[in-house]
């Protein structure tokens, strides 16, 4: 029977918003209707333009609570962010009144939300009789068998307290994962990651660069300092706002290039790299694994989501973690592993009809 789905996404990382976009088109294709989109941000991070492109239902952008980093955007800093969420408590009341009109005109069946705590937030205060689907990598902190990496209980605790929020009034969660962990505990359901398409069609070689991708561009100056005093070595950097690196460092652009975040080129670039150095998110970890590519993970400074994902994919075969980009540790790596990974790409085979399973189930 046809339903009609309302997808949110939480806007400030690339994978969140990828994995709305594949499941848009798995939608349409099985004969669903997507009313909308409803983008949470904080306003001071791009939304990368291939996503406006990409999907072709109404987008509204509207402020949530998010992370605020330091002034050379590197660290979170969580007493700031803390600080800003109350700050902002109005506008993300306006948020929430926005989402109860919107829901009221478009009345979904099924409302699916990608990590936005504006989802969350309205289940709990508005309470609404609409099925709950949440999805993405960070519910499978919730299920009892996934393992923490050892310390730092108090980041446990709030993470997981977090997530839950997220969540509140779900009826179901799809953690989408490096590996399997067997069975549905607490409402938790752990599934392959939801890859784009395009990932598929590529066929993978190596040719002589490195990827980079940087959720923060504040990291570019570990870049810059190691490359230029590596500049034989040929580097292709994603980031926001490249205008600003042009403007603000020196390095050599004939060997080190810079590039807008642009979805179909990434994947490219990622198709022939040696290998790929970025910060922990799970989507783009996950892409590399799938077309053979070992990975260096510097997670960015206070998140301890990165800091979880760096060791979870480490411990699925991913590649190396770090507290920079020592870029020399990932050329050494690649020299000595091979990254064909054929437990993940088995995983990882069957994953749309998977996830569509549990949402046909759910809805």
């Amino acid at each position: 029977m046809k339903k009609k789905f309302l997808l949110f996404v939480q806007g400030e990382g690339r994978g969140h918003m990828t994995q709305a976009m594949t499941l848009h088109d798995l939608l349409l294709e099985k004969g669903h209707e997507v009313s909308g989109i409803v983008l949470g941000s904080s306003g001071k991070r791009d939304i990368p333009e291939f996503f406006f492109q990409h999907v072709k239902v109404p987008i509204h952008q509207l402020q949530s609570p998010n992370f605020v980093t330091d002034k050379k955007n590197k660290s979170i800093n969580v007493p700031k962010s803390v600080i800003h969420g109350f700050r902002n408590l109005k506008t993300y009341r306006e948020s929430l009144r926005k989402i109860d009109a919107l829901i009221k005109e478009t009345k979904p069946d099924v409302i699916v939300n990608f990590f936005d705590l504006l989802a969350g937030l309205y289940y709990q205060l508005y309470k609404p009789n609409i099925p709950h689907l949440c999805i993405a990598h960070q519910y499978i902190y919730l299920h009892p068998e996934f393992k923490f990496p050892d310390g730092k209980k108090g980041d446990q605790f709030a993470i997981k307290l977090f997530t839950k929020i997220t969540s509140t009034g779900s009826n179901k969660k799809l953690a989408l994962s490096f590996y399997e962990l067997q069975g549905t505990k607490n409402k938790v359901t752990v599934v392959p990651p939801l890859l784009r398409n395009h990932v598929f069609e590529l066929n993978p070689e190596t040719n002589g660069h490195y990827l980079i991708y940087l959720v923060n561009n504040g990291y570019f100056e570990e870049i810059a300092e190691w490359h230029n005093k590596n500049q034989e070595v040929e580097l292709h950097c994603f980031t926001d706002n490249p205008q600003f690196i042009h403007a603000n460092y020196s390095f050599n652009k004939n060997t080190l290039h810079v590039h807008a975040i642009n979805d179909k080129l990434f994947l490219e670039k990622m198709s022939g790299a040696r290998g790929l150095a970025t910060s922990a998110g799970f989507e783009s970890v996950c892409e590399a694994m799938y077309l053979g590519k070992p990975v260096l993970m510097v997670p960015i400074k206070g998140h301890y989501e990165q800091f979880c994902n760096s060791r979870d994919a480490h411990k699925a075969g991913a590649g190396i973690y770090a507290d920079r980009f020592e870029l020399s540790k990932l050329i050494e790596h690649t020299k000595q592993y091979n990254y064909e990974n054929p437990l993940f790409k088995s995983w990882i085979s069957d994953a749309k009809e998977r996830i569509y399973k549990e949402i046909e189930s759910f809805s």
